[in-house]
């Protein structure tokens, strides 16, 4: 099997997907940012020096998901229909859930993972002053539809 990103000569190319059919399509990612049980409780009782590091992750996931190609060369731009950031809190770490949707040629994939790494990198700077050991981890494709290779 190729790689759908080069061609012949071994030379990166955007994929074409003007034959591809347009269809409904939705991506589900979610990540990680375990840090200690204080920042947790600093979290809950709006304690952060920074504001509310929950709002601002939040927003940032979903700014970034809108932004996605252009921060991924070679990432189709995409028509997004709707895009959800959620976290909730557990005991040690911020859980970030982001689905992203369109009706286009290709899916929401890379939409939905850059909207929880960005989410991610957001509660990072803004609870960095108040947890140092804070670690970004399982950022992951949980599920996709639409398109020829349905979920």
């Amino acid at each position: 099997m190729g790689f759908s990103h080069l061609d012949e000569a071994g030379r990166i190319k955007m994929v074409d997907v003007s034959a591809k059919e347009v269809t409904d399509r939705t991506a589900v990612a979610s990540g990680r940012v375990r840090m200690a049980p204080a920042t947790i409780t600093a979290i809950r009782e709006h304690r952060t020096p920074k504001g509310d590091p929950l709002e601002a992750a939040r927003l940032a996931g979903i700014m970034a998901a809108k932004q996605t190609d252009r921060l991924i060369p070679l990432c189709h731009s995409l028509p997004l229909s709707h895009v959800d950031v959620t976290i909730s809190l557990e005991d040690d770490a911020a859980v970030i859930s982001a689905t992203a949707r369109t009706a286009a040629r290709t899916g929401v994939e890379m939409e939905a993972l850059t909207a929880v790494s960005v989410a991610a990198l957001t509660l990072y700077d803004m609870c960095k002053a108040v947890d140092k050991h804070m670690v970004i981890t399982d950022i992951v494709l949980k599920a996709k539809t639409g398109g020829k290779s349905q979920n």
